[in-house]
């Protein structure tokens, strides 16, 4: 048995930052994830996609992110089950938890973090009758490597933030660019948004606003794509690389038998310290939901600074949580 303080199920940058945050207060950490690597969707997915909402970076790329976290937490000494899914939960007398990995770990902890991100994702797919034809080798639901895209011509599909960050970043490395959405407005970042017009507008990428995509077209290898713009006329594109980027679908698989209260696969939290109507067990970053909610890295990193402040309760019952400051060569310090 792992014996532990916090059992964060999840080890993504948000459920990283909690190590931290948990580890200033002297609270020791397991991590478990299914992905086989730390990161969750920043490394399994887009590793190079730049990130551009973090304090202190003007542009991080997602694994760089990473990296730096766990660097960061490093001094704390997490321990991790990777490659490991959470099956079940079981309360004890004292109100602590065995939580159960599906390859039989048993972790003993008094408090469960929950920052699993969107739960078990899957990308949401357009609905086009021949698209599995393609899917090997032509259509990407993300990129996992930008270099594969250089120089060649290719199609991006979306309109929130990771098609635009997208077409932004590979417009300097694919032969030809051509970002089709279904309306004539984005989603994402209007800053985001502002520099897919610049580009559109200098020529270096296309733009087809309000088009819907009809099928893909090509024997074998995919060789181009076919449209309706809003008059409903075909348009074909010529392509070699279809990349639709319409989201992640959602589950929460065996955590929405927990008995915590759910809002459309999200875990309705308190704002007060991010805690489920089940004690001791806290969720945050994408996967939780109340009034207001963003889903932004740097709003799991606000939720995680405040949940250790409750979860230090239930791991140190007898102590109150005071922070008392000292000099250290002329520079303050705890």
């Amino acid at each position: 048995m792992i014996t532990t303080d916090i059992c964060i199920i999840g080890a993504g940058p948000v459920g990283l930052f909690a190590v931290f945050e948990a580890g200033l207060l002297k609270m020791r950490c397991h991590l478990i994830d299914v992905l086989p690597q730390v990161g969750g969707q920043l490394s399994e997915i887009y590793p190079h996609k730049p990130i551009y909402d973090i304090p202190g970076y003007p542009t991080v790329k997602a694994q760089e992110l990473i990296t730096n976290q766990m660097e960061q937490i490093a001094p704390f000494h997490p321990t991790f089950s990777l490659g490991e899914r959470v099956e079940e939960l079981r309360k004890q007398e004292d109100g602590s938890f065995h939580v159960v990995g599906s390859d039989g770990t048993l972790i003993h902890c008094q408090v469960v973090v929950i920052a699993g991100g969107l739960g078990c994702f899957e990308p949401r797919k357009p609905e086009l009758a021949n698209l599995e034809q393609f899917e090997k080798a032509h259509v990407h639901y993300m990129v996992k490597n930008p270099e594969h895209f250089r120089d060649k011509k290719i199609v991006l599909a979306g309109g929130g933030d990771s098609a635009l960050d997208w077409t932004v970043f590979l417009a300097d490395i694919a032969k030809e660019v051509t970002l089709v959405h279904r309306s004539d407005s984005f989603r994402g970042a209007p800053d985001s948004a502002e520099k897919v017009y610049q580009l559109a507008q200098a020529g270096k990428i296309n733009l087809l606003l309000s088009h819907n995509l009809v099928a893909l077209q090509g024997n074998g290898s995919l060789n181009a794509i076919e449209l309706t713009n809003k008059q409903k006329e075909s348009v074909v594109i010529d392509t070699e690389h279809f990349i639709p980027l319409y989201g992640l679908s959602p589950k929460l698989g065996p955590i929405a038998d927990w008995g915590l209260n759910i809002d459309k696969n999200a875990i309705v939290v308190d704002t007060f310290d991010y805690s489920t109507n089940v004690e001791r067990i806290f969720a945050i970053g994408d996967i939780n939901t109340y009034p207001g909610k963003l889903k932004l890295i740097l709003c799991g990193y606000h939720e995680a600074a405040l949940m250790v402040q409750s979860a230090f309760k239930y791991v140190y019952p007898d102590q109150k949580l005071s922070f008392k400051y000292t000099t250290v060569n002329g520079v303050n310090a705890f």
